[in-house]
């Protein structure tokens, strides 16, 4: 069954930079789009950033600049790169996985705990 398991969440400073790793066990790994999205307390889960299967980037407006989203297709990792930290960036973070041609992202991992102090 697809399973995605997220890591590399903590504590960190303001400014400082933390890098969220996703290790996807879907058997064509390379075919399908990753994202990462967020839920803060007591606000929905918003989309993050997405990454293609050609490597195509997008990002949310609150992080451009600042998060990079990367794969590496031979290991079936996605990454999150977070670079001067906010305290507004603390929420579960979540990897989810859309198949090409799916209309949706349908597998998730279970998150992983940012949070960033002032």
């Amino acid at each position: 069954q697809v399973q995605l398991l997220e890591s590399g969440g903590g504590l960190a400073q303001a400014e400082a930079s933390l890098r969220l790793s996703c290790t996807a066990s879907i058997r064509t790994f390379s075919m399908h789009a990753m994202g990462w999205f967020r839920q803060a307390p007591g606000k929905e889960r918003e989309l993050v950033a997405t990454i293609s299967s050609s490597r195509i980037t997008s990002y949310a407006d609150p992080v451009k600049g600042r998060f990079t989203i990367s794969r590496d297709n031979a290991k079936n990792m996605v990454y999150l790169q977070m670079n001067s930290l906010k305290p507004e960036d603390t929420a579960v973070y979540y990897c989810a996985a859309r198949m090409y041609g799916s209309r949706s992202y349908e597998y998730w991992g279970q998150g992983t705990q940012v949070t960033v102090s002032s």
